[in-house]
């Protein structure tokens, strides 16, 4: 159906959370066509609770998996089950307002070249906003230059044609972290996107279970996400992007192996100092 909207909703043990993201969900003023609830092997929904959950609203699709704890792999397989035009991403320990899928889908209607579209978001961190004053990345269009840097777009304010998730074989199904990072890359390298600058989106940081809580230093992970791309020659159909990954690449590896080398793990210094220097002679 034209302009229908699945969403897909990865969840682990954060049952309490799951409820408030489907309530903002539930809430929207263009409703959803579908609801999927991956649940990556929970141990706190038991039978009780997935009555109480599907009773919620008749749109909801439960599917529990064997626990990964890949958030790419629990993406996929939520995006499978989906037939709607535009697949919505949110993580369960976000809350969406309520007017985010509405205006969302003006938004490309206004850019039928986009085949994503993405929001502002508001973080918080124990229930105090986190100022983004000094976000100065571009948002809108060609993003791919900005896009290397960081990840520049937050899962959950994204939709995006179901045909382009195809296309790009969904998220990598083997990195824990980084994987929208990756995958973001592979969008913004063939299209534009478009943006609505509202802030549409809660993103509830803090949890000592999130997994850039439990890793730290997440960098690493972005630079395996882009060794891969580079060294598999993703960007070889354009040269001048081509470039930019392969300087970045080197950029990414210098300042981890400097990281390594005053922390003492010398060898890892090593590895990465080799790489920075390979892609900066290229």
């Amino acid at each position: 159906m034209k302009d229908s909207v699945s969403v897909v909703i990865p969840v682990y043990n954060r049952f309490g959370m799951l409820l408030q993201a489907l309530e903002s969900v539930c809430g929207q003023t263009a409703g959803p066509r579908e609801i999927v609830v991956v649940d990556d092997g929970s141990r706190d929904i038991d039978a009780g609770r997935l009555t109480a959950l599907r009773a919620l609203d008749p749109r909801i699709d439960y599917l529990r998996i064997a626990h990964c704890g890949m958030p790419g792999a629990v993406r996929n397989a939520g995006a499978a089950r989906c037939s709607g035009e535009w697949i919505a991403l949110l993580d369960c320990d976000d809350i969406w307002h309520p007017d985010k899928l509405a205006l969302q889908l003006e938004c490309a209607a206004a850019n039928p070249s986009a085949p994503l579209v993405h929001t502002r978001e508001r973080w918080l961190r124990d229930g105090r906003e986190i100022p983004q004053t000094g976000q100065r990345h571009l948002r809108t269009g060609w993003v791919f230059a900005d896009a290397l840097v960081k990840c520049t777009i937050g899962p959950s304010t994204a939709i995006m044609r179901r045909a382009l998730y195809s296309r790009l074989g969904g998220f990598r199904s083997d990195m824990e972290v980084a994987e929208d990072y990756e995958f973001w890359l592979r969008v913004t390298a063939r299209y534009p996107v478009a943006y609505v600058d509202r802030p549409l989106v809660d993103k509830r940081a803090g949890h000592g279970d999130q997994l850039s809580e439990k890793h730290g230093q997440i960098e690493r992970f972005r630079i395996e996400g882009l060794l891969r791309l580079v060294e598999q020659n993703y960007f070889s159909f354009d040269s001048g992007l081509q470039a930019l990954a392969r300087a970045e690449l080197a950029r990414k590896c210098a300042i981890y192996a400097a990281g390594a080398a005053k922390r003492g793990r010398h060898a890892e210094a090593d590895r990465f100092r080799a790489l920075a220097r390979g892609y900066s002679a290229r």
